[in-house]
């Protein structure tokens, strides 16, 4: 049997970012009940160098979306950041789980051996697609919507493993 990188990429982030936007269900829920001011929660952080709610989410989906993009040899789709509110962040997810699902499986063809090239401050960095799927992009979507669970949790919204990990189907 084969596994295309499609078959790995397209699920893994399809679940891990329903399982974000039921996360941040929860924490619209927990604002509201509370009665705390939901600004308050998207721009929480858990230590003064990392980035805020709001942030974790626009990078956990700009990595998801860019590498669905890159490995079928499209132009990642870009985003204007400017996202205030739950509901904003929840559009955001939805649109990059739909640019995850308008992209063709067949489009993964020969992704392993593709060339990314991502723009970094420190310089330009060449890998193979497997290399830029496994070794990048599946540990930073993991981190920020892990970052992301972990600010709302630590803010006392009543999350746990379960809803990290999402349904599976």
């Amino acid at each position: 049997m084969t596994v295309s990188l499609y078959d790995i990429a397209a699920p893994l982030f399809r679940g891990q970012l329903s399982a974000l936007a039921a996360v941040l269900d929860k924490g619209a829920a927990f604002a509201e009940a509370k009665k705390i001011d939901p600004s308050v929660l998207l721009n929480a952080r858990l230590a003064p160098d990392m980035f805020a709610l709001t942030r974790q989410v626009q990078i956990a989906t700009d990595m998801a979306r860019g590498c669905v993009a890159r490995l079928a040899g499209l132009e990642p789709p870009k985003e204007d950041d400017s996202e205030a509110s739950f509901a904003d962040l929840k559009a955001r997810i939805q649109r990059t789980i739909n640019s995850i699902d308008d992209v063709s499986p067949a489009a993964f063809e020969g992704a392993e051996r593709r060339e990314i090239t991502l723009k970094q401050r420190a310089g330009d960095i060449t890998m193979s697609g497997i290399k830029y799927l496994t070794w990048y992009v599946i540990p930073n979507v993991g981190f920020h919507c892990a970052t992301a669970y972990n600010i709302l949790r630590h803010n006392g919204v009543e999350i746990g493993k379960r809803d990290f990990l999402g349904p599976k189907d």
